[in-house]
C-alpha cells in the first residue's frame, strides 16, 4: 500500500480509526524526511457531511501555525477547539534545529538556507495534504506565526500572497523590508535571483494582515552582554563574507520586538500595505498571552472563506 491513503477510500466509521481525523501524529515529508507535520481535523466535519464530502461543497479551511525558536509542539492541542467550534483543520509544521549545522536554529525563518527552502516545504505539505484530505482547502490557506514563526510568515507573504486567505503576523525579532537597496533577508533586493520570483505588492495588499504583539515584548533577547558575547565568538571562529556577511546582518538583534513589529507596519504603510496592529496588554514575549486576538482576527476570516 505505497499509495497514501485518502478519506475519500475510508468509510466515516473508520476515519478515527485510520488516523484521519482528530490529532493526527507527526508525518516526515515525503520530499524532505528531516521535516515533519502534524494535524488536527475535526472529527465532526465528516461526522455531518461523511467521508467523501461533496465535492461542490465549501472546503474545509486550513489554519497552518508555525512554531517559535523552541519548537514547542502544544500548538495542535491548544488550537483544537478552535477548529471544533470555527470549524477549520489545522497543520503544525516541525523545522527542526541542526538542518545547516550543529548551530543552526534559525534556517527556517529566513526561507531559503544553505540546505533548506522552507516554504517549499510548506507548500510540499499542502500538496500532500490535499492528496489525503481533498475536503481540506489548501490553495488558500490562514498562516500564524509567532516569534521565529512571524519571520517565516512575513517572508513567506512576500513570496506566496496568491496562497494567502490570511496572516498573522506574531512579535518577530528580525525582519525583512521592502527594500531594494539590501540583500535578504535584510531587504529584498536579490529576491528574483535567490527565488526565481518577484515580490508582488498588489497581491500582497489583498490579504488581510495581522500584527500581533504584547505590550511588555520590549527587551531584547537575551540582553546587550549576550549579543557583545556572541559578537566576539563570531570574530574568534571567523567572520565570513559576501551572502555570509548579510546573513550576520540579519542573525544580530539590536531592539525590542515592540519597536521592530511597529517599523514593520510603518515601512508597509509607505507601500500602500495596511496591517492591523494589535498590542496585547500585559503581556510579554509569550504566543499564548496574543492567542485570543490572534484567534479573534482569524475567526470571521476563516467562517467567510467556508461560507459558515
Amino acid at each position: 500500500m505505497d499509495k497514501p491513503l485518502s478519506t475519500r477510500e475510508v468509510p466515516e466509521q473508520f476515519l478515527k480509526s485510520a488516523l484521519l481525523v482528530g490529532h493526527i501524529p507527526h508525518r516526515a515529508l515525503a520530499s524532505d524526511p528531516r521535516v515533519s507535520y502534524a494535524l488536527y481535523v475535526p472529527p465532526q466535519y465528516y461526522n455531518s457531511h461523511g467521508a467523501g464530502v461533496d465535492s461542490a461543497r465549501a472546503k474545509l479551511p486550513l489554519l497552518v501555525s508555525v512554531h517559535g525558536t523552541r519548537r514547542y509542539v502544544y500548538d495542535i492541542e491548544d488550537l483544537a477547539p478552535f477548529a471544533e467550534s470555527t470549524p477549520c483543520a489545522i497543520l503544525t509544521p516541525l523545522f527542526p534545529t541542526g538542518l545547516d549545522g550543529p548551530n543552526d536554529i534559525d534556517s527556517y525563518k529566513q526561507i531559503r538556507s544553505k540546505t533548506l527552502r522552507s516554504d517549499l516545504a510548506l507548500l510540499s505539505m499542502l500538496d500532500e495534504v490535499a492528496v489525503r484530505w481533498p475536503e481540506i482547502d489548501t490553495e488558500s490557506i490562514f498562516l500564524v506565526g509567532f516569534s521565529g514563526g512571524g519571520q517565516f510568515a512575513h517572508r513567506f507573504l512576500y513570496l506566496h500572497p496568491d496562497r494567502l486567505a490570511a496572516v498573522s503576523v506574531g512579535a518577530p525579532g528580525r525582519t525583512t523590508i521592502l527594500d531594494d537597496e539590501q540583500n535578504w533577508p535584510v531587504g529584498t533586493k536579490d529576491v528574483e535571483s535567490l527565488f526565481g520570483k518577484t515580490i508582488n505588492k498588489d497581491l500582497i495588499k489583498g490579504v488581510p494582515i495581522q500584527l500581533v504583539i504584547g505590550d511588555q515584548d520590549v527587551k531584547v533577547h537575551g540582553g546587550e552582554e549576550f549579543w557583545t558575547w556572541v559578537r566576539q565568538l563570531k570574530g574568534q571562529r571567523g567572520a565570513g563574507s559576501g551572502a555570509a556577511n548579510n546573513a550576520e546582518k540579519y542573525m544580530f538583534m539590536d531592539r525590542g520586538r515592540l519597536e521592530t513589529i511597529r517599523n514593520l507596519r510603518d515601512s508597509w504603510k509607505r507601500d500602500g500595505i495596511e496591517a492591523q496592529l494589535d498590542v496585547v496588554g500585559g503581556v510579554a514575549h509569550e504566543a499564548r498571552g496574543v492567542r485570543d486576538s490572534v484567534l479573534t482576527f482569524l475567526r470571521p476570516w476563516i467562517k467567510n472563506h467556508s461560507g459558515n
